[in-house]
């Protein structure tokens, strides 16, 4: 029987705040024993605050897809990530780790609309958002004591998640900011690509896409059918291209739940896996009923599953295929 260690999402949900913030926690003290939780709770709180449309001059977040449960989904992954770092010989400072926080917890802050931002959603600034998360993050710093080097390099690692640009040519001032730039990039990948509902919510995906006005992807069916050539062409190379990130998680789960795997590795295995038996039946217009829980690949467990919009996308597959006699 699996243990509850082999999920990423069982260990602690992104959708669970207090849950999320009790891990950081942890890990930050396994890292640094007189780090000052104090800070870092009242930014984790100020963050949500931000989200849920308490900050002065912005509304709550209001996109289908990049809400708070992402972004605390790429924060406590970035954490585990330096945390490995650290254990792997990776001479981070806890002021690195502070700042490598920051960056997680603002990169996609830039797609909440300003209170007098009237039309649409946040969505409509899909590209180029994270220019605008650069440009929160820096007021937050500044306000919060903060250097300018800290700010300016804050802003580098906020970068990294664009995905049009490498992260090897982001002006880093320094090996080991590239370094935080390179976790940030892969934790933001991790966190999408290993969340068990990932495949469900890729229909909230689209809805930003089709607001944003970003090419190639006509329908929600159209984003399923190119998963699996996102990831192959985009986030494998991407994440290879980042060095011995793997390695990292693994000494992470090794040292705080004696696991000496990479859950996130797996669980995204597991959805693409998943991905392909639901393209799959659905051609075949088998449908659902076969396919009640999902059986993750490797060790991880058979659970159940949020299916509906998987459900909806099947079924215009199966239209669009035509009933077979």
């Amino acid at each position: 029987m699996p243990s509850a260690t082999e999920d990423p999402y069982i260990l602690v949900g992104p959708f669970d705040a207090d849950g999320v913030k009790a891990e950081l926690m942890t890990i930050c003290q396994a890292c640094f024993p007189a780090f000052n939780k104090d800070d870092l709770a009242a930014t984790f709180d100020d963050i949500s605050r931000l989200f849920d449309g308490h900050w002065p001059g912005y509304k709550a977040s209001n996109t289908a897809y990049h809400d708070l449960e992402h972004t605390q989904a790429v924060v406590l992954a970035c954490a585990r990530l330096m945390h490995g770092a650290i254990l792997c010989g990776e001479p981070l400072t806890e002021r690195e780790y502070h700042l490598g926080l920051m960056a997680a917890f603002f990169h996609d802050a830039g797609l909440i609309q300003t209170t007098d931002d009237t039309s649409g959603t946040g969505a409509k600034h899909t590209r180029g958002h994270e220019r605008r998360s650069i440009r929160m993050a820096a007021v937050y710093l500044r306000e919060h004591g903060f250097s300018e080097e800290d700010v300016v390099d804050c802003g580098h690692v906020i970068e990294s998640t664009i995905l049009a640009m490498p992260v090897q040519g982001v002006p880093f001032r320094d090996p080991r900011t590239a370094l935080l730039g390179r976790i940030l990039a892969a934790g933001d990948l991790h966190a999408q690509m290993a969340d068990w509902a990932y495949l469900e919510k890729l229909a909230l995906l689209f809805k930003e896409f089709e607001e944003a006005s970003i090419p190639g992807f006509d329908s929600e069916i159209m984003l399923l059918e190119k998963t699996q050539g996102f990831y192959d062409f985009v986030v494998k190379k991407r994440l290879e291209s980042l060095g011995e990130i793997s390695d990292f998680m693994r000494a992470h789960y090794r040292e705080r739940h004696a696991v000496d795997r990479d859950p996130y590795h797996e669980a995204t295995l597991a959805n693409l896996d998943f991905l392909r038996r639901i393209m799959e039946s659905s051609h075949n217009n088998a449908g659902l009923s076969g396919c009640r829980g999902r059986q993750h690949c490797g060790h991880l467990p058979v659970r159940s599953m949020r299916i509906s919009a998987v459900r909806a996308a099947q079924g215009v597959l199966c239209a669009r295929n035509g009933p077979k006699n």
